[in-house]
């Protein structure tokens, strides 16, 4: 194998092969997995791609992926059919041919021994190695993976694309061995979520000084539960990642206050539920117009004495959420009740718990099954708000 230059590995590009991800056939979550390990290692992740099992179309890619990054992986294509070109396409990269491993073939035709099963001709592409690749073993199938380490210090990693052999190869054989190259730098990060605002209020709030700052990132998402906030850094100078990021978070707090509901990957049923565990209480809801949807946004939460879903349900909130804590023989009582208004979703809420009473309205942007999500999160904004105010 040649000799390799000195290079940290601290940019990457992913390549998913196979035709039936550019059709639309199969789904590509290999791409985002790696992308997301990648991204915690402190690589910076410039592309992902999905490409058809065209051999000029991936040699293609190999070639100019090789030319804006440290590292390249891919996955698919290391199967043992004409269609299968992740192999041709690196050698044709790295202007080296493959041949047949006397080990990779050895082992291959051990697997059919053992089942007493005649060696297909066809799979002995898959002892294929060019003389700059390593094989990658791979535990649960039949398609070694290529480890290729290029002169000029570049990596090329290719793997199966079934993830339940792709990611064990990944994880305990690719990853240490990337990381004793030099993979990444140091990196922090961390995410504020938000509930009651938009993401473009959210945006405004933030302004285009903070957005656009190259490190640390500050970039808003849009999700299904909430609008996150997430801020990540780079280790610069005599500044560690950390230092960025807790100098950017200060910021970002300042500006958004108690929009902030939880950090991380915190649900709403778990940041209920730890607030209940704090004050030693249990709850009791009832919905109407809802369609179950705060129920379902809470989960399995060992404090949810009773979550009555109707469809209509006579009296005031406060009314309901009473009864419901009074049947249930619970701390708190919360009735939520949701119905259609020119084309939006008006939410009412009630908390009643054995200091006081709460009742609060809000308008949910769109109506039908979109509408009634959004009420549940309002309802669970406002229980919450409630509960940490004791």
């Amino acid at each position: 194998m040649p000799g390799r230059s000195a290079r940290e590995l601290l940019s990457a590009e992913v390549l998913s092969i196979g035709s039936e991800l550019t059709v639309g056939e199969t789904r590509d979550t290999n791409g985002g997995e790696l992308a997301r390990s990648l991204t915690e290692a402190g690589v910076r992740v410039q592309r992902l791609q999905a490409l058809p099992d065209d051999l000029e179309a991936v040699t293609g890619a190999f070639r100019v992926a090789l030319g804006r990054a440290d590292l390249v992986v891919s996955t698919g294509g290391l199967g043992p059919t004409p269609d299968d070109l992740t192999r041709e396409a690196i050698a044709a990269a790295c202007a080296e041919i493959p041949d047949v491993d006397p080990d990779l073939e050895a082992w291959l035709h051990g697997l059919w021994a053992r089942r007493g099963m005649p060696f297909p001709a066809i799979n002995l592409k898959q002892a294929w190695r060019i003389p700059s690749a390593r094989a990658i073993p791979n535990g649960n199938g039949t398609a070694p993976g290529w480890w290729v380490e290029r002169p000029d210090g570049r990596v090329i990693v290719a793997l199966p694309g079934p993830p339940r052999e792709m990611r064990p190869m990944w994880h305990d054989w690719v990853v240490p061995r990337l990381r004793g190259l030099g993979l990444g730098t140091d990196v922090a990060r961390t995410t504020y979520r938000l509930a009651g605002i938009g993401e473009s209020a959210v945006a405004d709030l933030l302004g285009e000084e903070i957005l656009r700052a190259p490190n640390p990132i500050v970039a808003t998402y849009a999700r299904q539960d909430a609008v996150d906030v997430r801020i990540s850094a780079r280790a610069a100078g005599d500044r560690s990642a950390a230092q960025l990021v807790a100098a950017a978070a200060e910021t970002v707090r300042e500006r958004l206050g108690d929009r902030i509901w939880a950090t991380g990957e915190t649900t709403w049923g778990e940041a209920i539920g730890a607030r209940l565990d704090e004050l030693g209480w249990t709850l009791a809801t009832l919905e109407t117009g809802t369609g179950g949807t705060f129920a379902h946004l809470l989960g399995p939460l060992p404090r949810l004495t009773t979550a009555e879903v109707r469809t209509t349900a006579p009296g005031t909130l406060v009314e309901l959420a009473r009864a419901i804590r009074r049947a249930s023989a619970t701390d708190v009582g919360l009735a939520v009740r949701a119905r259609p208004r020119s084309g939006d979703t008006a939410v009412s809420v009630a908390v009643v718990t054995g200091s006081g009473t709460h009742r609060e309205s809000r308008l949910a942007f769109l109506g039908g099954e979109q509408g009634r999500q959004r009420a549940a999160l309002a309802a669970a904004d406002i229980l919450l708000r409630r509960l940490r105010a004791g």
